[in-house]
């Protein structure tokens, strides 16, 4: 039986990140995803500056996948009333489709072992792992799971969350449309929220959140859009000049906000497995990046024999609560306040008056240099 150092289940931002960082320290690393690379994602493909020492630190030459730098915030309500800032921060905009597989052939070529296969079942007994996927058994010390929003796994393991049903549906697709390259807009529709943002090749990301109430009275994502995304005038202006490069949009049910553990039978979950903050926020791809980091640095510490296994989990999860708890808290909060119209108008026309909160606001959803 050959036992594994580390197994990273899932090969998105997270695992992905978790597989370079942990070769970097040269640990041995199987990664198992079920999907082939590259694969586009429902996602708003911007990603925080935060995240910027820690790809340097990784030797990622983000540069070389052309992305666009985005140093502004337009932000508007149902009404089109409109608010512009400049993002604290910043971030560039890069398409998962790009962005996962430039990393996917930079963990290949540090040495990380990728193979495609589903994830049946993960048992923890006497200090070690086993996993069975719909090939074979891997065996293991270590488990981070990176398996997304919503898995199977997330059900074998009976997660607080999977129980309750979720009312959210993404919707992704990428556009040619005349759009400002440094510029990410943030739409409130009736029901949901939209991110509008360039990524390379000079296409345009539109990626919106969508409350299932609202979208199960339309036959199609089309009349959804025209009928209720489009009521907003800003939307309205942005499809009416936009032509779709995809075959037809993707999409995604059943995202949920729910609150998630951290580590669950002894696997550190990392990237949307332990958390999703709120789409407008703009941060999700930048939070998974950063919790790839810290299980990837507690790790390292339980396989030098500095922790031991309950320290490592201690450890982890005290250190995702203090980087990500409160941000993830205020999204939940934000979400709730613009759901309700007349609490949104309200709060717009405080930001209108006090434009500096804003900042403020996206400060609270956002990390430090990393």
């Amino acid at each position: 039986m050959s036992l594994n150092q580390v197994i990273i289940i899932g090969g998105g931002l997270a695992g992905l990140f978790s597989a370079i960082h942990l070769r970097k320290s040269n640990y041995d690393v199987l990664l198992i995803e079920k999907n082939e690379f590259p694969k586009h994602k429902v996602c708003g493909e911007y990603i925080s500056n935060e995240i910027l020492p820690y790809l340097n630190w990784l030797n990622l030459d983000i540069q070389s996948l052309h992305p666009k730098k985005i140093e502004k915030l337009s932000f508007s309500l149902v009404s089109g009333k409109t608010l512009n800032t400049i993002l604290p921060l910043g971030g560039f905009g890069v398409s998962r489709y790009k962005f996962d597989n430039y990393l996917y052939n930079i963990a290949k070529e540090t040495g990380c072992q990728i193979v495609q296969e589903t994830v049946l079942d993960v048992v923890f007994l006497d200090e070690k792992f086993t996993i069975s996927t719909n090939s074979r058994y891997y065996y293991s010390k270590i488990v981070l799971g990176a398996f997304g929003k919503r898995s199977n796994l997330d059900i074998k393991f009976k997660r607080n969350f999977i129980q309750n049903q979720s009312h959210w549906l993404g919707v992704k697709a990428h556009y040619s449309l005349n759009f400002p390259d440094d510029l990410v807009g943030l739409h409130h529709f009736k029901g949901g929220y939209c991110g509008v943002s360039k990524v390379e090749n000079n296409l345009v990301n539109i990626c919106y959140l969508a409350n299932y109430e609202t979208f199960k009275k339309y036959k199609s994502i089309e009349e959804y859009q025209k009928k209720i995304v489009c009521e907003n005038p800003n939307l309205n202006k942005i499809f009416k000049n936009a032509t779709i490069e995809f075959e037809k949009p993707l999409s995604i049910s059943q995202v949920s906000f729910d609150k998630k553990n951290s580590v669950e039978n002894h696997i550190l979950m990392i990237g949307d497995t332990a958390g999703l903050i709120h789409p407008l926020c703009g941060n999700g791809m930048a939070m998974a990046i950063h919790s790839a980091k810290l299980a990837s640095e507690s790790v390292i510490e339980f396989l030098e024999n500095r922790l031991d296994r309950n320290q490592m989990e201690l450890e982890y999860t005290k250190k995702w609560n203090f980087n990500f708890k409160n941000r993830l808290k205020t999204g939940r909060r934000l979400g709730n306040l613009l759901q309700q119209e007349k609490t949104a108008a309200f709060l717009l026309k405080l930001l209108l008056v006090f434009p500096f909160l804003l900042p403020l606001i996206i400060k609270k959803t956002h990390g430090k240099p990393i």
